[in-house]
């Protein structure tokens, strides 16, 4: 790992909102009505072969004429702007199985699955369990609360929306790269401190023996390259350890300080998603969040998202901890499975 340098980034990734509100054609595609032919035909031959969701593998699920947009989306998200949304999949025509098998089968053409849990799920649920975060066993993302911008445990994080919830729910994202930029511009000793490594809460979801926290920089350059990793909820909640040291006041000024720069008007954009949209992430430039949302009554209708992390190729660097991460987390859900008796064709690929 290079020698901690917080100087400036300048790359494509590094984009202020008004830069992406104003290059849609860049990371926006509408599906045509050929391409969704494509996808219920390539529906129709996985399930043919009697296979659904985490079954489907690249080879079950052929786009010949979608999988130049979907090696766009591969380069866009890895080694361009870190996001990409494409739009129009009618979610309402098929059942949330087969709307989720497309998801993944798309999913399968541009990365590999990464577990997204120690049991090995690889396509995840975000709905309301009704749980509250002061639980600490309990994730964000099943709750109806408030999730501030964070990174996900892989390089690229792919999200398609089912339903909506009644009221809120938006989505927001901001260029970690360009938050560091003008960190290092306007506060680099600040900037300097995010270099350092800051104790996170597992929630309740690390390995078994393993401590109920790990320790992460929030930035990361390596070999020339700069990535982020970030979960200020998970940062807070670690404190709840008592062998975790107390976040320092510099610590906290420099959390303040990146915060309020991801959640101002000129880095920030905002999104509503619709039912249908697939959205890809880079967990590596981008962080993402959530709006706190009012659900409706029937569990049918009610918010819900299918979720993939994936390993793609195309990935210019992944940092060396975030890898040591993912080579637990793989090991782990690998054992799970083992002593369950269960099988991934996925996780065993």
């Amino acid at each position: 790992m290079d020698r901690m340098d917080p100087s400036p980034v300048q790359s494509r990734a590094c984009w202020r909102a008004r830069d992406i509100a104003a290059a849609t054609k860049e990371w926006i595609h509408e599906l045509t009505p050929a391409e969704i032919d494509e996808l219920d035909a390539a529906l129709a031959h996985a399930r043919s072969k009697g296979l659904s969701g985490t079954q489907v593998t690249r080879s079950d699920f052929p786009l010949p004429t979608l999988a130049p947009l979907l090696e766009r989306v591969n380069d866009e998200v890895s080694r361009g702007l870190g996001l990409f949304l494409i739009r129009g999949l009618p979610v309402r025509n098929y059942s949330k199985e087969d709307a989720s098998t497309i998801f993944w089968g798309a999913g399968t053409h541009i990365g590999l699955p990464w577990p997204q849990n120690r049991s090995g799920d690889l396509l995840g649920n975000l709905l309301d369990t009704g749980k509250k975060p002061d639980d600490t066993s309990v994730r964000y993302y099943e709750t109806n609360e408030k999730l501030g911008f964070h990174t996900d445990g892989a390089d690229i994080v792919a999200l398609l929306c089912l339903r909506v919830s009644r009221s809120g729910g938006g989505n927001h994202f901001v260029s970690s790269m360009a938050v560091h930029d003008e960190m290092a511009r306007t506060a680099p000793e600040l900037l300097e401190c995010l270099y350092e490594p800051f104790h996170v809460d597992w929630r309740g979801d690390h390995a078994r023996g393993a401590k109920p926290y790990y320790s992460m920089p929030i930035f990361t350059r390596d070999e020339g390259h700069v990535s982020s990793f970030y979960l200020g909820e998970y940062i807070e909640s670690a404190q709840r350890f008592d062998e975790v040291p107390r976040l320092t006041r510099r610590q906290r000024d420099a959390l303040e300080c990146f915060e309020s720069l991801c959640w101002s008007d000129e880095f920030r954009i905002d999104l509503q998603q619709e039912p249908g949209d697939m959205s890809f992430i880079s967990n590596l430039v981008t962080l993402h969040a959530r709006e706190a949302f009012q659900d409706f009554d029937d569990p049918e209708e009610r918010r819900h998202l299918r979720r993939l992390w994936l390993a793609s190729a195309r990935t210019a660097h992944r940092p060396p901890l975030l890898q040591l991460l993912y080579d637990q987390r793989i090991g782990e859900a690998r054992r799970e499975l083992a002593e369950s008796g269960a099988s991934s064709p996925a996780l065993q690929r």
